[in-house]
């Protein structure tokens, strides 16, 4: 096929020999079957910040790091530059993710290679050999559900026993290989102790595997992963072999009013002092 104009350069630099084809096209990327000398390889192009649908939410990237502050700035002001580096910023969010995790044993595609905005990783394939399936698109036994939401539990684990949540976790960013699921898509993946929203994601990302595989055998709809996994993590507890019941007991707390308020005055005193010593300065 005719080598698409963003993989050009990879093909000229000798880090791919060939395209084959276009595996798929997604909301943030597409993604191409290509040669590397006797192997297929993945790459995966992300599409320019105008021509995506999906969009990144502050929630995903809190806390992430700027290079400097010229780049906190204009990411803040929303020039150019600014919306040029928080893309590259989300684009080596991913390749970031990835290589943490492979590192970490997590069943993802092994990275390779971060050249010219192309993410070039492994392609997963089924049993035949042929590109595999996602997830959404396979029909599933309760037993082969309840194997597979057991597999992918352990997972997200590992995941964040490496200290990373998903963040955007479903049936459809993970793939069905010949040796079983594989997770991708990670540009929206957060640090789980730098990102006030990582207890919120790590539950929703378990509550999408059960409902899905909850379709299959109704059991699982009656466990709660998500809550146990988190507390075990903020109790220090979580390891990859960690054992699970798939419960979650609700502590409700009695909240103490007279603290909050007690709070509350305090700040109000401190924005009235702040006002005070403002006004004394002009």
């Amino acid at each position: 096929m005719k080598i698409p104009k963003r993989l050009q350069p990879l093909v000229h630099d000798g880090v791919i020999d060939s395209v084959v084809r276009q595996l798929m096209s997604g909301k943030e990327a597409m993604v191409f079957v290509v040669r590397c000398g006797a192997e297929s390889r993945c790459a995966k192009v992300y599409k320019e910040a105008d021509k995506r649908s999906f969009r990144q939410a502050v929630d995903y990237t809190e806390n992430r790091k700027t290079k400097n502050t010229r780049q906190a700035r204009a990411i803040a002001k929303g020039t150019r530059f600014g919306r040029e580096s928080q893309e590259k910023a989300w684009q080596s969010a991913e390749v970031g993710a990835l290589f943490r995790l492979a590192a970490a044993g997590v069943s993802v595609p092994r990275p390779y290679n971060f050249h010219a905005g192309v993410l070039l990783m492994e392609l997963i394939t089924d049993d035949e050999g042929n590109a595999a399936p996602r997830l959404n698109d396979v029909e599933l036994t309760p037993e082969i559900a309840i194997d597979l939401h057991r597999r992918l539990i352990r997972e997200v684990v590992r995941m964040l026993s490496a200290g990373i949540v998903h963040g955007d976790l479903s049936e459809f960013n993970i793939l069905l290989s010949a040796d079983g699921p594989v997770i991708i898509d990670l540009p929206q993946a957060v640090d789980a102790a730098g990102n006030n929203h990582a207890p919120r994601m790590l539950v929703r990302d378990v509550d999408n595997l059960r409902r899905f595989f909850g379709r299959f055998a109704p059991e699982l709809l009656a466990t709660d992963y998500g809550k146990e996994i988190w507390a075990l993590y903020e109790s220090g507890a979580l390891h990859p072999d960690v054992e699970l019941t798939g419960h979650f007991e609700h502590v409700e707390t009695a909240v103490d009013l007279e603290s909050v308020m007690r709070e509350i005055d305090d700040a109000r005193l401190e924005e009235a002092a702040r006002q005070m010593r403002m006004q004394e300065r002009e």
